[in-house]
């Protein structure tokens, strides 16, 4: 592989002849191999329109040449159209701020630049990635409003998504509205209730837990942009805040908003730990109706046998014929990983320190790869599982029938002392509540039926 000699403040670095990132990056890949996950797209997306916007930005306050503001905003765009993303090669964990990756996209946009000019990649002395690209910006206020941005682009997409998992909760609820069952509660036997009403439940919960989500969306709207190092807007030229604001809102089409209080927006990450927090608790809705469709799919002879799964793949290796409940266990450990990183992110946004919180790139993956998962999954989750669950009703009514407690229903006319007589004769002779009901005269055939159906 052929080098060029990049330099910066800390002298000569050697780069790949063609590539377009600089002498920060090259240094930044040697320290920085974390997960091997590079840049997410949105993080390249959002960095990049910020940096568009900050270039029309000070133009407008005549801060920067306007030919040199204006190929940057070219280089921009070339990379909003999909070009040049292999360039971005720094570790979605890197640097405390983020400021290696503010950095590779400062060099990736100054080299395209470059380019552009017919000038040869690495001569800074003609565009800059600081003096030019970076200019009234700091890491401390782009990465805060990347993170906003990115996540707000993520939400954007899990949002539809989560909203079809409830129609589908909400047609199966329809389709066993009449399928009665035993209810359980502590996992043991309790009153009746009907399938289809517990199907609504859990559309209940997945959109009580989808509106906690939309109600983060005004807090991701405000954004740290223009507080530059520590919220101060040292180094801006006057009206430069409000309009790279407004120039990004407009290309993002985001409703983004100046941050209320400056220095607050870069030592508090309070929008994204509270983001964070409302995807952990659709994740734990989620798990819960996984371990919910698990237990009542359990069987076909041993276990509770009132659902039935749809055979997404053979469920063993050595047992023929086995069908597993593989999605809803999958959903599982997603919902597990989306805690973890609620976790990480918690601890994360507790670490700031003074003026600014240092641990924004690990935030981001965490929130992001939540998304991510939700975003991928859920789909198939709702159309290969959901939509293809079945009941068994004979075995739901069976268990009606066969379980001593619905001689709670009978104890208003019997009585609690007679009921729990006959509780426990059930279970000492197997015989059911209505045969001892009707053997012993308590009630009529009518009125039993008119309590038990």
């Amino acid at each position: 592989m052929k080098y060029r000699s990049d330099r910066d403040s800390l002298g000569s670095v050697k780069i790949p002849v063609n590539a377009y990132y600089g002498p920060f990056t090259g240094r930044a890949i040697k320290q920085y191999h974390v997960t091997g996950q590079k840049a997410h797209r949105y993080l390249i997306e959002s960095f990049v329109m910020i940096k568009r916007s900050a270039a029309i930005a000070n133009m407008k306050a005549k801060a920067l040449d306007r030919k040199q503001g204006n190929v940057v905003v070219k280089a921009c765009d070339k990379i909003l159209a999909g070009k040049y993303q292999e360039q971005f090669v720094v570790d979605m964990i890197n640097s405390g701020a983020g400021t290696a990756f503010n950095m590779n996209t400062n060099e990736v946009i100054a080299n395209i630049s470059l380019k552009i000019l017919g000038k040869k990649l690495g001569q800074y002395e003609y565009l800059h990635p600081n003096d030019h690209v970076n200019m009234s910006q700091s890491s401390n206020d782009t990465y805060p409003t990347a993170m906003h941005m990115s996540v707000l682009f993520a939400l954007d997409d899990l949002i539809p998504i989560i909203k079809k998992l409830e129609v589908s909760l909400d047609k199966k609820s329809k389709q066993f509205e009449k399928y009665k069952k035993i209810g359980r509660t502590h996992l043991m036997d309790a009153l009746p209730v009907t399938l289809g009403s517990e199907f609504q439940a859990y559309s209940a919960s997945v959109r009580y837990a989808r509106l906690k989500i939309e109600s983060v969306y005004e807090s991701l709207y405000r954004v740290a942009l223009g507080g530059t190092a520590v919220g101060t807007g040292a180094n801006t030229p006057s009206g430069y805040r409000k309009n790279v604001i407004r120039e990004l809102a407009r290309i993002s089409s985001l409703p983004l908003k100046p941050a209320t209080e400056s220095q607050h927006a870069l030592q508090s990450r309070l929008a994204i730990t509270h983001t964070s927090s409302v995807l952990r608790n659709l994740a734990v809705e989620l798990g819960k109706i996984s371990n919910d469709i698990r237990l009542m799919a359990s069987g076909p002879v041993a276990g509770f046998g009132e659902l039935e799964i749809p055979a997404v793949h053979a469920g063993s290796s050595i047992m023929p014929g086995k069908v597993n409940p593989s999605l809803a266990e999958c959903m599982n450990m997603i919902c597990f990983s989306i805690i973890g990183n609620d976790t990480t992110v918690a601890f994360a946004a507790q670490a700031g320190q003074l003026e600014l919180n240092v641990m924004l790139p690990v935030m981001l993956k965490a929130v992001l790869d939540s998304t991510d998962m939700l975003t991928n999954f859920t789909p198939i989750f709702t159309a290969n599982l959901i939509a293809g669950l079945s009941a068994n009703r004979e075995k739901l009514q069976a268990n009606i029938e066969k379980s001593p407690v619905i001689v709670t229903l009978l104890a208003p006319k019997i009585g609690y002392q007679k009921s729990a007589e006959l509780f426990k004769e059930s279970m000492k002779t197997g015989k059911t509540i209505r045969e001892l009901v009707m053997s012993k005269k308590l009630m009529t055939k009518k009125q039993v039926d008119s309590l038990l159906k």
